[in-house]
Protein backbone atom coordinates (compact mmCIF):
# COMPACT_ATOMS: atom_id res chain seq x y z
CA UNK A 1 0.00 0.00 0.00
CA UNK A 2 1.45 3.35 -1.01
CA UNK A 3 2.45 5.68 1.80
CA UNK A 4 2.19 8.83 -0.30
CA UNK A 5 0.80 11.70 1.76
CA UNK A 6 -1.10 14.52 0.11
CA UNK A 7 -0.10 17.81 1.70
CA UNK A 8 -2.80 20.16 0.40
CA UNK A 9 -6.41 19.14 -0.20
CA UNK A 10 -8.21 19.37 -3.54
CA UNK A 11 -11.90 19.70 -4.36
CA UNK A 12 -14.32 17.74 -6.49
CA UNK A 13 -15.77 19.13 -9.74
CA UNK A 14 -19.17 19.39 -8.01
CA UNK A 15 -17.69 21.42 -5.14
CA UNK A 16 -16.06 23.77 -7.65
CA UNK A 17 -19.51 24.93 -8.83
CA UNK A 18 -19.95 26.75 -5.54
CA UNK A 19 -16.45 28.24 -5.32
CA UNK A 20 -15.58 31.89 -5.52
CA UNK A 21 -13.07 33.01 -8.18
CA UNK A 22 -10.40 33.22 -5.47
CA UNK A 23 -11.13 29.68 -4.31
CA UNK A 24 -10.99 28.36 -7.86
CA UNK A 25 -7.61 30.06 -8.35
CA UNK A 26 -6.29 28.53 -5.15
CA UNK A 27 -7.62 25.09 -6.09
CA UNK A 28 -5.59 25.17 -9.30
CA UNK A 29 -2.33 25.52 -7.39
CA UNK A 30 0.06 22.56 -7.68
CA UNK A 31 -0.75 19.65 -5.38
CA UNK A 32 2.28 18.69 -3.32
CA UNK A 33 2.78 15.19 -1.92
CA UNK A 34 5.26 13.62 0.49
CA UNK A 35 6.50 10.66 -1.58
CA UNK A 36 8.65 7.80 -0.19
CA UNK A 37 12.07 7.79 -1.86
CA UNK A 38 11.76 4.03 -2.29
CA UNK A 39 8.85 4.59 -4.71
CA UNK A 40 10.64 7.11 -6.97
CA UNK A 41 12.57 5.82 -10.00
CA UNK A 42 15.14 7.90 -11.86
CA UNK A 43 14.16 9.18 -15.29
CA UNK A 44 15.22 6.64 -17.98
CA UNK A 45 18.52 7.67 -19.63
CA UNK A 46 18.64 10.80 -17.50
CA UNK A 47 21.25 12.93 -19.31
CA UNK A 48 22.49 14.96 -16.33
CA UNK A 49 25.10 13.48 -14.04
CA UNK A 50 24.50 13.59 -10.30
CA UNK A 51 27.86 14.01 -8.53
CA UNK A 52 28.73 13.69 -4.87
CA UNK A 53 30.78 16.88 -4.98
CA UNK A 54 31.00 20.13 -2.99
CA UNK A 55 27.70 21.35 -4.43
CA UNK A 56 26.03 18.16 -3.22
CA UNK A 57 27.44 18.71 0.27
CA UNK A 58 26.05 22.26 0.24
CA UNK A 59 22.64 20.98 -0.91
CA UNK A 60 22.62 18.40 1.89
CA UNK A 61 23.35 21.11 4.46
CA UNK A 62 20.51 23.23 3.07
CA UNK A 63 18.05 20.34 3.21
CA UNK A 64 19.22 19.43 6.71
CA UNK A 65 18.49 22.98 7.90
CA UNK A 66 15.39 23.93 5.90
CA UNK A 67 14.11 20.79 4.20
CA UNK A 68 13.38 20.49 0.47
CA UNK A 69 12.26 24.02 -0.36
CA UNK A 70 11.45 23.44 -4.04
CA UNK A 71 9.46 20.23 -4.56
CA UNK A 72 10.75 17.72 -7.09
CA UNK A 73 8.63 16.99 -10.16
CA UNK A 74 7.38 13.42 -10.63
CA UNK A 75 4.88 11.56 -12.81
CA UNK A 76 2.87 8.44 -11.98
CA UNK A 77 3.88 5.34 -13.93
CA UNK A 78 1.58 2.54 -15.09
CA UNK A 79 2.97 0.23 -12.39
CA UNK A 80 1.95 2.68 -9.65
CA UNK A 81 5.47 3.88 -8.92
CA UNK A 82 6.75 7.40 -9.55
CA UNK A 83 9.23 8.63 -12.15
CA UNK A 84 11.48 11.58 -11.36
CA UNK A 85 11.27 14.41 -13.89
CA UNK A 86 13.27 17.09 -12.10
CA UNK A 87 14.96 16.75 -8.71
CA UNK A 88 17.52 13.96 -9.05
CA UNK A 89 20.11 15.91 -7.04
CA UNK A 90 17.58 16.65 -4.28
CA UNK A 91 16.60 12.97 -4.19
CA UNK A 92 20.26 11.93 -3.92
CA UNK A 93 20.82 14.44 -1.12
CA UNK A 94 17.76 13.13 0.77
CA UNK A 95 18.98 9.56 0.34
CA UNK A 96 22.42 10.42 1.71
CA UNK A 97 20.78 12.16 4.67
CA UNK A 98 18.74 9.04 5.38
CA UNK A 99 15.39 10.76 4.87
CA UNK A 100 12.45 8.45 4.08
CA UNK A 101 10.60 10.77 1.69
CA UNK A 102 10.68 14.11 -0.09
CA UNK A 103 8.21 16.77 -1.22
CA UNK A 104 7.11 16.25 -4.83
CA UNK A 105 4.71 17.86 -7.25
CA UNK A 106 2.77 15.24 -9.21
CA UNK A 107 2.46 15.94 -12.94
CA UNK A 108 -0.15 14.12 -15.04
CA UNK A 109 1.78 14.13 -18.33
CA UNK A 110 2.99 11.74 -21.02
CA UNK A 111 6.56 10.46 -21.34
CA UNK A 112 7.38 12.87 -24.18
CA UNK A 113 5.90 15.81 -22.27
CA UNK A 114 7.99 14.67 -19.29
CA UNK A 115 11.17 14.64 -21.42
CA UNK A 116 10.59 18.21 -22.59
CA UNK A 117 9.78 19.36 -19.05
CA UNK A 118 12.83 17.51 -17.68
CA UNK A 119 15.18 19.25 -20.13
CA UNK A 120 13.62 22.68 -19.66
CA UNK A 121 13.57 22.36 -15.85
CA UNK A 122 17.25 21.42 -15.68
CA UNK A 123 18.40 24.07 -18.17
CA UNK A 124 18.61 26.57 -15.29
CA UNK A 125 21.40 24.64 -13.56
CA UNK A 126 24.49 26.78 -13.02
CA UNK A 127 26.89 24.04 -14.11
CA UNK A 128 26.02 21.57 -16.89
CA UNK A 129 28.70 19.57 -18.67
CA UNK A 130 28.61 20.22 -22.46
CA UNK A 131 27.99 16.57 -23.38
CA UNK A 132 25.23 16.25 -20.77
CA UNK A 133 23.58 19.26 -22.35
CA UNK A 134 23.95 17.69 -25.79
CA UNK A 135 22.27 14.46 -24.66
CA UNK A 136 19.44 16.46 -23.08
CA UNK A 137 18.81 18.50 -26.23
CA UNK A 138 18.87 15.31 -28.31
CA UNK A 139 16.23 13.71 -26.06
CA UNK A 140 14.06 16.82 -26.36
CA UNK A 141 14.35 16.80 -30.15
CA UNK A 142 13.28 13.17 -30.35
CA UNK A 143 10.31 13.86 -28.06
CA UNK A 144 9.22 16.79 -30.25
CA UNK A 145 9.57 14.59 -33.32
CA UNK A 146 7.28 11.96 -31.85
CA UNK A 147 4.76 14.58 -30.70
CA UNK A 148 4.58 16.52 -33.95
CA UNK A 149 5.51 13.91 -36.51
CA UNK A 150 8.03 16.33 -37.95
CA UNK A 151 11.62 15.89 -39.10
CA UNK A 152 13.56 17.52 -36.27
CA UNK A 153 17.00 15.90 -36.50
CA UNK A 154 19.12 19.03 -36.29
CA UNK A 155 22.32 17.00 -36.64
CA UNK A 156 21.46 15.94 -40.18
CA UNK A 157 22.38 19.39 -41.53
CA UNK A 158 25.69 21.26 -41.19
CA UNK A 159 26.00 23.30 -38.02
CA UNK A 160 24.83 26.82 -38.69
CA UNK A 161 22.43 25.84 -41.45
CA UNK A 162 18.75 26.31 -40.64
CA UNK A 163 16.34 23.40 -40.48
CA UNK A 164 13.47 23.42 -42.94
CA UNK A 165 10.94 22.89 -40.14
CA UNK A 166 10.35 26.24 -38.50
CA UNK A 167 8.16 24.98 -35.66
CA UNK A 168 10.79 22.42 -34.63
CA UNK A 169 13.47 25.09 -34.58
CA UNK A 170 11.31 27.24 -32.37
CA UNK A 171 10.38 24.34 -30.09
CA UNK A 172 13.93 23.17 -29.39
CA UNK A 173 15.04 26.71 -28.52
CA UNK A 174 12.06 27.28 -26.20
CA UNK A 175 13.09 27.96 -22.59
CA UNK A 176 16.76 27.59 -23.62
CA UNK A 177 19.51 30.15 -23.13
CA UNK A 178 21.41 28.73 -26.12
CA UNK A 179 20.87 29.81 -29.71
CA UNK A 180 19.62 27.36 -32.32
CA UNK A 181 23.13 27.04 -33.80
CA UNK A 182 24.68 26.45 -30.39
CA UNK A 183 22.08 23.76 -29.66
CA UNK A 184 23.14 22.05 -32.90
CA UNK A 185 26.74 22.08 -31.69
CA UNK A 186 25.83 20.58 -28.34
CA UNK A 187 23.91 17.76 -30.05
CA UNK A 188 26.91 16.99 -32.29
CA UNK A 189 28.90 16.18 -29.14
CA UNK A 190 26.76 13.07 -28.67
CA UNK A 191 28.46 11.62 -31.78
CA UNK A 192 31.89 11.61 -30.08
CA UNK A 193 33.39 8.48 -28.52
CA UNK A 194 33.35 8.52 -24.72
CA UNK A 195 37.00 9.46 -24.34
CA UNK A 196 36.59 12.58 -26.48
CA UNK A 197 33.38 13.47 -24.64
CA UNK A 198 35.33 13.31 -21.38
CA UNK A 199 38.00 15.64 -22.79
CA UNK A 200 35.28 18.11 -23.82
CA UNK A 201 33.60 18.01 -20.41
CA UNK A 202 36.98 18.52 -18.73
CA UNK A 203 37.62 21.59 -20.89
CA UNK A 204 40.61 20.03 -22.67
CA UNK A 205 38.95 20.13 -26.11
CA UNK A 206 36.95 23.22 -27.03
CA UNK A 207 33.49 23.14 -28.57
CA UNK A 208 34.37 24.02 -32.17
CA UNK A 209 37.14 21.43 -32.70
CA UNK A 210 34.96 18.86 -30.88
CA UNK A 211 32.12 19.49 -33.35
CA UNK A 212 34.48 18.92 -36.30
CA UNK A 213 35.79 15.69 -34.76
CA UNK A 214 32.22 14.46 -34.27
CA UNK A 215 31.93 13.97 -38.05
CA UNK A 216 34.75 11.38 -38.05
CA UNK A 217 33.83 7.72 -37.72
CA UNK A 218 34.65 5.78 -34.55
CA UNK A 219 37.94 4.38 -35.89
CA UNK A 220 39.26 7.82 -36.81
CA UNK A 221 38.12 9.27 -33.49
CA UNK A 222 39.98 6.52 -31.63
CA UNK A 223 43.11 7.36 -33.64
CA UNK A 224 42.75 10.92 -32.33
CA UNK A 225 42.39 9.60 -28.76
CA UNK A 226 45.52 7.44 -29.14
CA UNK A 227 47.56 10.37 -30.45
CA UNK A 228 46.31 12.66 -27.68
CA UNK A 229 47.62 10.08 -25.20
CA UNK A 230 50.91 9.90 -27.09
CA UNK A 231 51.54 13.61 -27.69
CA UNK A 232 49.72 14.99 -24.62
CA UNK A 233 48.35 17.68 -26.96
CA UNK A 234 44.81 18.37 -28.09
CA UNK A 235 43.70 19.28 -31.62
CA UNK A 236 43.07 22.92 -32.42
CA UNK A 237 40.05 24.06 -34.41
CA UNK A 238 42.16 24.33 -37.56
CA UNK A 239 43.60 20.83 -37.10
CA UNK A 240 40.14 19.36 -36.49
CA UNK A 241 38.83 21.05 -39.66
CA UNK A 242 41.63 19.51 -41.72
CA UNK A 243 41.02 16.08 -40.18
CA UNK A 244 37.35 16.29 -41.12
CA UNK A 245 38.22 17.43 -44.66
CA UNK A 246 40.67 14.53 -45.07
CA UNK A 247 38.06 12.13 -43.70
CA UNK A 248 35.39 13.39 -46.12
CA UNK A 249 37.86 12.88 -48.98
CA UNK A 250 38.73 9.36 -47.79
CA UNK A 251 42.33 10.31 -46.97
CA UNK A 252 42.31 10.14 -43.17
CA UNK A 253 44.19 7.26 -41.58
CA UNK A 254 46.37 6.95 -38.47
CA UNK A 255 49.43 8.41 -40.22
CA UNK A 256 47.46 11.40 -41.49
CA UNK A 257 46.05 12.06 -38.00
CA UNK A 258 49.58 11.68 -36.58
CA UNK A 259 51.01 14.22 -39.04
CA UNK A 260 48.30 16.79 -38.27
CA UNK A 261 48.42 16.26 -34.50
CA UNK A 262 52.21 16.64 -34.27
CA UNK A 263 52.28 20.00 -35.99
CA UNK A 264 53.35 22.82 -33.72
CA UNK A 265 50.37 25.06 -33.04
CA UNK A 266 50.88 28.83 -32.74
CA UNK A 267 49.80 28.80 -29.11
CA UNK A 268 52.37 26.09 -28.33
CA UNK A 269 55.37 28.15 -29.55
CA UNK A 270 57.32 29.58 -26.61
CA UNK A 271 57.28 33.35 -26.25
CA UNK A 272 59.41 35.61 -24.08
CA UNK A 273 58.82 39.12 -22.78
CA UNK A 274 61.38 41.63 -21.56
CA UNK A 275 60.51 44.42 -19.16
CA UNK A 276 61.72 47.84 -20.24
CA UNK A 277 62.99 48.52 -16.70
CA UNK A 278 65.35 45.52 -17.01
CA UNK A 279 67.05 46.69 -20.22
CA UNK A 280 66.76 50.47 -20.29
CA UNK A 281 70.24 50.92 -18.73
CA UNK A 282 71.79 49.41 -21.88
CA UNK A 283 70.17 51.78 -24.40
CA UNK A 284 69.81 55.49 -25.01
CA UNK A 285 66.52 57.02 -23.82
CA UNK A 286 63.89 56.83 -26.54
CA UNK A 287 65.84 54.26 -28.58
CA UNK A 288 63.83 52.83 -31.49
CA UNK A 289 62.35 49.36 -30.87
CA UNK A 290 63.96 47.92 -34.00
CA UNK A 291 67.39 49.16 -32.83
CA UNK A 292 66.88 47.67 -29.37
CA UNK A 293 65.79 44.29 -30.82
CA UNK A 294 68.77 44.26 -33.26
CA UNK A 295 71.27 44.96 -30.50
CA UNK A 296 69.74 42.30 -28.23
CA UNK A 297 69.99 39.71 -31.00
CA UNK A 298 73.63 40.71 -31.68
CA UNK A 299 74.40 40.34 -28.00
CA UNK A 300 72.80 36.88 -27.89
CA UNK A 301 74.81 35.83 -30.93
CA UNK A 302 78.05 36.91 -29.23
CA UNK A 303 77.01 35.03 -26.08
CA UNK A 304 76.33 31.90 -28.16
CA UNK A 305 79.85 32.08 -29.73
CA UNK A 306 81.47 32.63 -26.34
CA UNK A 307 79.74 29.56 -24.86
CA UNK A 308 80.77 27.45 -27.87
CA UNK A 309 84.41 28.55 -27.37
CA UNK A 310 84.27 27.75 -23.66
CA UNK A 311 82.88 24.29 -24.41
CA UNK A 312 85.76 23.59 -26.87
CA UNK A 313 88.39 24.69 -24.35
CA UNK A 314 86.83 22.52 -21.64
CA UNK A 315 87.23 19.33 -23.68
Amino acid sequence: MSKVKKIDLGMTAYDELFMTDEERKENRLPKIYEVPLSEIDDFPEHPYRVLDDEDMEALMESIKERGVITPALVRKKDDGRYEMISGHRRKRACERLGLPSMRCELKDISRDEAIILMVDSNSQRSEIAPCDKGRAYQMKLEAIKRQQGERTDLTSVPVGQKSETKSSREKIAENADDSYTQIQRYIRLTHLVQELQDFVDEGKIKMRPAVELSYLDEEAQRDVVDLIDETEAFPSHDQAIRMRKAFDEGNLDYNAVDKIMKEEKPNQKPSYKLKYEDIKAYFKPGADFEVVLRDILKGLELLKKQRARENREAR
